[in-house]
């Protein structure tokens, strides 16, 4: 047993600073930015979102409205080659795959049927062999695909996917989405933002890249994110409750709300699976949002966030937003006096 005692950080721990700017207007930023591969010949320019690849977010209906925005959706994997329309851009969707026999088999049909760009090899937990395995078996069979591959949250297992596995971007994040259980369930995590920080580092030195996948509670923590190093910011819970989302509409004493869960929740796994096997344990949970209509007001709020960060930081460019960011650890982040949880 060992015990690392340097404080790891989250989103809600850090303030970026603001500096001095020659830019004048959020209108002046440029917030696409252009993305080569290390293994893979394809080369990526777009916004540098990317929606979860939940039941609840990760849907048709979400990539084809947020493909307008240049934002990338990542399907969830129950979709089969039949459910993806051909007016999908390929360049704004990923599909999402298990590592299963059944999963590869699905995998194979819709890369057959469909135009497709980016694979992307999801499991909660990537220090399995056995997904390291599957990772580069599907790397050898599709060497011109992106891949993207996680999850995980030290950078030893982000130098073992890009050098050994073929990833050309690793998904980092373990227990910090909104409706998951983990660290609750199995006491295993990592705060995001020290683990963006730490990935990024490792994943950049070989010429790679990383998404920070949860751990987004604020607009704010997208650039905080980007900040950190994180070359793409996937994020669910926001893009939860809209009309584009997944999930139950229900209506409640005249209020509308929508059903939103983790996929390792117990509700998903009745939903999919027939119920919780009895070797696991549900590390999510169900919640119900008010509903929030058309997601592109959500989206011109998150875009708006990020361009007001570059403005206070002096970052021209999307991709500059790291070498201009400088962070400073708090106690503390908003003046809570109004918030409605305190009696005021």
């Amino acid at each position: 047993m060992r015990i690392d005692l340097d404080i790891k950080l989250d989103f809600s721990d850090v303030l970026l600073v603001p500096k001095r700017s020659e830019l004048s207007s959020r209108n002046e930023v440029i917030i696409e930015r252009e993305i080569k591969f290390k293994h893979s010949p394809y080369v990526w320019k777009g916004v540098p979102i990317i929606v979860s690849n939940m039941d609840t977010t990760g849907t048709i209906e979400m990539a084809r409205k947020l493909q307008d925005y240049k934002i990338i959706t990542c399907l969830h994997k129950y979709y089969t080659s039949d459910d993806i329309p051909d007016d999908l851009n390929p360049d704004y969707f990923m599909i999402s795959t298990g590592i299963t026999d059944a999963d590869l088999e699905r995998l194979d049909i819709i890369i057959t049927k469909k135009k497709i760009n980016f694979i992307c090899v999801d499991v909660a937990n990537g220090y399995s062999i056995n997904f390291q395995n599957k990772v580069k078996q599907i790397k050898e069979k599709y060497p011109d695909k992106v891949i993207v591959a996680g999850n995980v949250v030290t950078k030893e297992l982000v130098e073992e996917l890009i050098m050994h596995c073929g990833v050309d971007i690793v998904k980092v994040g373990i227990g910090s989405g909104s409706v998951c259980t983990t660290r609750l369930q199995t006491g295993v995590g990592y705060p995001q933002f020290s683990a963006v920080m730490e990935c990024a580092d490792a994943a950049h030195g070989l010429n790679c890249h990383i998404i920070s996948d949860g751990g987004i509670q604020n607009v704010g923590d997208f650039s905080k994110a980007l900040g950190g190093g994180a070359d793409f910011v996937m994020c669910g819970s926001m893009f939860a409750g809209h009309t584009e989302s997944g999930g139950d509409l229900i209506e409640e004493e005249g209020k509308k709300y929508k059903v939103f869960y983790g996929m390792s929740s117990a509700n998903a796994m009745n939903k999919y699976h027939g119920g919780v096997a009895q070797y696991r344990s549900a590390e999510g949970k169900c919640v119900k949002l008010p509903y929030k209509g058309d997601v592109a007001g959500t989206i011109l709020n998150i875009l708006g966030g990020i361009r007001s960060t570059m403005t206070y930081i002096g970052a021209h460019n999307i991709k500059d937003i790291p070498k201009c960011s400088s962070f400073i650890r708090v106690n503390n982040i908003v003046n809570k006096i109004y918030s409605a949880d305190m009696n005021h």
